[in-house]
């Protein structure tokens, strides 16, 4: 494995990239690993399990009951409500939002918001949980994001991810995708999964001597249909994405919730893709 901190040099990411991931190397990623080689071709290549810390230790005995359930369908949807309603546990019943108001604050109006619209307060929302857990650069919302960090728009919508539990819930589904993604997938690291768009220029490309490489948004969307992706724009790449790298996968959820669709949302950095001609 190449080391975590340095990206061999066939793989160095672009000037703006390398500065982004060199001016934020002291600040630590809460999954333990380097932002910079989560971000990297070479963890594309050989990727290893990423870990948000205390998730699985403070919700121990929730993990342990989906282990024990055969169903998927009825894992489904005890972690619905779990994620849904564990942020008011600790509430008193009279402080508690109705039950259709904490659904209105919940992950599902996050993912369902990021549907219609990935620019939107949710895509921020999306995109700034990405930054915090692992360290992963957003370039994109509504515009190329020169500095995230003084973009006002962007700054002042991704903080909407502190209000009603939106980040712990993020963290919940992290980690029950990866354990639903390795029951289905025991013996493969890698998806391969399509992007189609319409604007290339929103993406950083790149080429080196063996294919073109893309720096993809800090949470991005993917198909693993490429007739789907076609839809979705005139250029289509084929990506090799590691399992660790993805939040969300069809049918992982109760189908009632986000019906219909079947988007991968996935985690950014650089990828090595294959362009598709059809």
């Amino acid at each position: 494995m190449t080391e975590l901190n340095a990206p061999s040099e066939t793989n160095k990411p672009t000037d703006a990239s390398r500065l982004w991931y060199d001016l934020h190397a002291s600040i630590p990623t809460r999954c333990r690993v380097p932002a910079r080689y989560i971000a990297s071709i070479s963890f594309q290549q050989d990727p290893i399990d990423l870990e948000i810390e205390w998730v699985r230790q403070e919700h121990a005995g929730f993990f342990e009951t989906l282990s024990r359930i055969p169903s998927p369908a009825e894992r489904a949807t005890i972690f619905h409500n779990y994620a849904l309603f564990r942020f008011w546990a600790n509430e008193p019943m009279e402080k508690r939002p109705h039950i259709k108001e904490q659904a209105r604050r919940g992950y599902i109006s996050l993912l369902r918001g990021w549907g219609y619209d990935s620019n939107s307060h949710s895509g921020a929302v999306l995109k700034g949980w990405a930054e915090r857990c692992f360290g992963l650069r957003p370039i994109w919302h509504g515009h190329l994001l020169k500095e995230p960090d003084q973009d006002e728009l962007y700054y002042s919508e991704r903080l909407r991810g502190h209000l009603y539990g939106i980040g712990m819930q993020l963290d919940l589904l992290y980690c029950y995708c990866q354990d639903e993604l390795k029951q289905r997938h025991p013996d493969q690291q890698h998806l391969t999964l399509y992007r189609g768009c319409y604007d290339p220029e929103q993406h950083i490309i790149t080429r080196d001597d063996q294919s073109e490489i893309v720096e993809f948004n800090a949470v991005s969307s993917f198909s693993d249909n490429r007739e789907v992706a076609w839809e979705f724009g005139s250029t289509v790449w084929s990506v090799k994405v590691p399992l660790s790298k993805i939040l969300l996968a069809p049918g992982i959820l109760p189908p009632q919730l986000l019906q219909g669709e079947r988007e991968y949302l996935v985690l950014g950095g650089h990828y090595r893709v294959k362009q598709l001609l059809y």
